[in-house]
């Protein structure tokens, strides 16, 4: 079954590349792409779409990025121990030890 799944993925890639493998070649015309101040980049077609492409991934990354690090970070210590004394200490029944901020 194993060998069947992965005869079908590698099949499946396969079909996708030749397909963007076609497009390419399909779309090898020179298109203009106006800038402002009369600047203009004259390249194939599939150039542009794939340069569109990385700079969409691009701004998706650099957008999600913070979030990323935030994510990463190291929790921060939830009270110091001078807030400690004055807290009512945790039920030993077993439920975790930790305050979940509800």
């Amino acid at each position: 079954m194993k060998h069947i799944l992965w005869l079908l993925k590698s099949v499946l890639k396969a079909a996708i590349f030749f397909t963007l493998f076609a497009f390419a070649l399909n779309n090898q015309q020179d298109t203009t792409v106006h800038f402002f101040f009369g600047n203009q980049w004259r390249a194939p077609q599939v150039l542009v779409v794939l340069s569109a492409f990385a700079v969409g991934v691009a701004v998706g990354v650099f957008g999600m990025l913070p979030r990323w690090l935030r994510q990463r970070a190291p929790a921060r210590p939830a009270e110091t121990a001078s807030q400690d004394t004055n807290a009512s200490p945790a039920p030993q029944t077993g439920a975790p030890s930790y305050a979940d901020g509800i």
